[in-house]
């Protein structure tokens, strides 16, 4: 696992935390933005017209309605990355990681709207009846580029895994083990069976169960966030004020938070963003593109929305819970993961200003004088007895560390080989920091329904990541469609199945690296795409308008 963990690290140092690629996103969306004369204010009422059938037609083509379209589109959306994904960008990026997700969403509003309209303008009918749409049909219709039509399909055959499928049940099933108690690979079974009669169902009952899941479960965790929120109101202005006042200049050292420069703050922001909201990942669009209608603009005023809810409201709720209940920088009792461990050479405090210096720019990737143990040490009743290493947990200073195995207190000697642990059945507890839906569980207790507020986040995960799950196993099986037919859309449920009962009890960090690198190579060719025909996008929009009849 560790070594398969340090490849997709390495790959995705090339691809989504790679200094062009926050750039990329961004910049597509600002460009829309001021080309289409920022239509995610101006159409914004509109989009609400439309979702509700305002203008709906009895005679349009389609699988669904306007809403179960957009429903169906935010259950892939409104899942981890607003529970697990926000916590983990606050672990990593701090205050400042919550500005670039808003600003993330701001833009992906117009990006999202581009991506959709073209999408559902080259939709197909398939031979099952059906529709299918998606940026790979606008690629090959559109742009006359097969080979990139190609690469993402099996891109989001690839993403349909790493991001709607392993972390969605990944982090529910850490939370209903920390919550209830629930042995993960239990969960995970019970879970998929339910998954495969579900997706077995096609779109019509996707769309039903997700139209359903969606508003129910958002009220609900709204209402959540805001006993949190109020509870802690004299800390309410101070957290979205540093949010502004860290944005531009990284967040500083508070507690056991040590820090993080502008660079990784923007960067982890932004692909947060982009994990949350999937704008300019090329995903919506394949929901979207069932939608009942002969107007491809109308459906992509009606995903402007999505960013609006999933990022501006939800997102921000979960940040100012972590933020005002001030546990983003508290180090809470919890087991280590190994991949969130290093050992460092010498007695390192993050209490001494030279050493929070030090570990300041190891953390952000920057030069330091800090380096990796190698040697052993013992220990004596899971305690250990020596000394001259530091063990760095979760990007912070571990305190009251102790080793186990089986529940039983270990003894004899452990050997660090580049401040990797070797001994895998060793199990390492202590105090740290800590991240995903544990932190954001942890700040839900924070509140006015005390304990019983973590039950919250654990149903909201629950249902939530799983109606994320059903989304993407439509989009995974679209993109089969389109490059082997829908006979070969059964053998991929079985493995999207199999894959999500696996992942139930993988390595949390394993997982999201996983996603981080799957997001990546759907969203560079659907940008890429949607740049291209960026004249006939405006053209369309034209068109909408100019033959538009309220009445009709």
């Amino acid at each position: 696992m560790e070594a398969i963990h340090n490849f997709l690290t390495l790959l995705d140092s090339y691809l989504g935390s790679a200094q062009y690629f926050p750039f990329l996103l961004l910049g597509t969306g600002l460009f829309f933005t001021i080309y289409l004369g920022f239509p995610q204010v101006r159409y914004f009422k509109h989009a609400w017209n439309v979702v509700t059938g305002k203008y709906a037609k009895k005679e349009d083509k389609g699988d669904t309605t306007h809403f179960q379209a957009l429903a169906t589109a935010l259950s892939g959306t409104v899942g981890t990355g607003n529970i697990g994904g926000v916590a983990f960008a606050l672990f990593l990026g701090g205050p400042a990681a919550l500005f670039w997700m808003w600003a993330t969403a701001f833009f992906g509003m117009t990006t999202k709207f581009v991506e959709v309209t073209l999408s559902h303008k080259y939709r197909d009918q398939v031979e099952d009846g059906t529709m299918a749409g998606g940026p790979m049909y606008y690629m090959d219709k559109g742009l006359n580029m097969k080979w990139l039509a190609v690469i993402f399909a099996i891109a989001t055959i690839i993403s349909s895994f790493g991001t709607g499928n392993m972390p969605q049940v990944n982090n529910i099933t850490v939370g209903l083990e920390d919550s209830f108690g629930i042995d993960r690979m239990l969960a995970g079974g019970v879970l998929s069976i339910i998954l495969a009669l579900v997706i077995l169902g096609g779109i019509s009952r996707i769309a039903k169960v997700t139209s359903t899941i969606v508003p129910f479960m958002s009220v609900v965790y709204i209402i959540g966030a805001l006993a949190v929120i109020f509870y802690n109101i004299d800390n309410l202005v101070p957290s979205f004020l540093s949010v502004f006042e860290y944005a531009f200049t990284g967040s500083a050292a508070v507690g056991g938070f040590l820090g993080a420069s502008f660079a990784y703050a923007f960067n982890r922001g932004v692909n947060r963003g982009l994990f949350s909201n999937e704008a300019g990942q090329g995903s919506a669009p394949i929901a979207h593109a069932s939608a009942k209608t002969d107007q491809p603009v109308a459906e992509g005023m009606v995903s402007i929305l999505e960013p609006f809810i999933d990022t501006i409201i939800i997102c921000t709720l979960t940040g100012m819970v972590i933020l005002s209940s001030g546990v983003w920088n508290q180090k809470f009792e919890n087991e280590f993961q190994r991949s969130d461990m290093t050992y460092l050479t010498g007695t390192v405090s993050d209490k001494v200003d030279s050493d929070r210096k030090e570990l300041y720019n190891l953390i952000n990737e920057e030069e330091t004088t800090l380096t990796n143990f190698n040697g052993s040490f013992q220990v004596i009743d899971g305690q250990p007895t020596n000394t001259g290493y530091t063990l760095l947990a979760s990007r912070s200073i571990a305190e009251d560390v102790s080793y186990s195995i089986d529940g039983q207190p270990y003894n004899g000697s452990l050997e660090i080989v580049d401040g990797e642990l070797t001994n895998s059945a060793v199990e390492v507890t202590g105090k740290s920091l800590v991240h995903s839906a544990k932190l954001t569980t942890i700040a839900f207790k924070q509140g006015y329904f005390g304990e019983y507020g973590q039950y919250i986040v654990s149903i909201g995960l629950l249902l939530f990541a799983f109606s994320t799950a059903i989304a993407w196993s439509y989009y995974g099986d679209r993109a089969v469609t389109y490059l082997w037919g829908s006979k070969w859309v059964n053998t991929y449920r079985v493995f999207y199945v199999g894959g999500f009962f696996w992942a139930s009890f993988a390595d949390t960090t394993l997982v999201w690296t996983l996603a981080a690198v799957a997001i990546v190579l759907m969203t560079i060719p659907n940008l890429f795409g949607i740049l291209m025909l960026a004249k006939e996008m405006k053209a369309t929009v034209k068109d909408y308008w100019k033959n538009f009849n309220p009445n009709d």
